[in-house]
């Protein structure tokens, strides 16, 4: 349950208004919606990650799902195991990610991809903690790519870290 009410469109302007209807008004976006500037600018770069990289989309959306379940955000690992079957992760994958890099349906770098994930999620200074879980990953991906990851990975801590602290609800279907 919600820590706090969600908010209505009411006091959003016309492009606030647009977003939420384009956005289909989901719960993440009613909490986030509280500070118009706030939910226009997350979901630019959420756009951005999501849509207009180099970094293939199977392993981002392979990264984002691990997040959300190494710091058990439901709503998040719902979320993007669907948009994971979007881009081609085969459901296979998708059911192994609870294990991660230590199951072997993924390949070396799809395994790499959830070594870094893992590390930068459990460490606090990911700079030491990280250090030979990116030198992995940096070997199979281009730097354009590793800004990305890593981008995306810790986009996907910050929103999971949200939608704990809220008490975000999942949608009805």
């Amino acid at each position: 349950m919600a820590r706090i009410d969600y908010a209505t469109t009411d006091h959003l302007s016309d492009r606030g208004k647009t977003i939420m209807e384009r956005l289909g008004h989901k719960n993440i976006f009613r909490m986030l919606s509280h500070s118009e500037s706030h939910l226009v600018n997350y979901c630019r770069l959420g756009n951005v990650i999501r849509d207009h990289g180099v970094l293939d989309p199977c392993l981002r959306e392979l990264a984002i799902t691990r997040v959300g379940i190494l710091l058990g955000a439901d709503y998040e690992v719902i979320a993007h195991k669907n948009i994971g079957r979007r881009v081609g992760i085969p459901d296979a994958q998708i059911e192994a990610l609870e294990d991660g890099a230590k199951n072997d349906v993924f390949n070396a770098v799809e395994k790499a991809v959830l070594e870094y994930t893992d590390d930068l999620v459990d460490n606090a200074n990911p700079g030491a903690g990280a250090g030979a879980s990116f030198e992995r990953v940096a070997a199979f991906l281009s730097p354009e790519e590793m800004v990305e990851l890593t981008i995306a990975i810790t986009f996907y801590i910050m929103t999971s870290k949200f939608l704990i602290t809220f008490g975000i609800d999942l949608e009805s279907e």
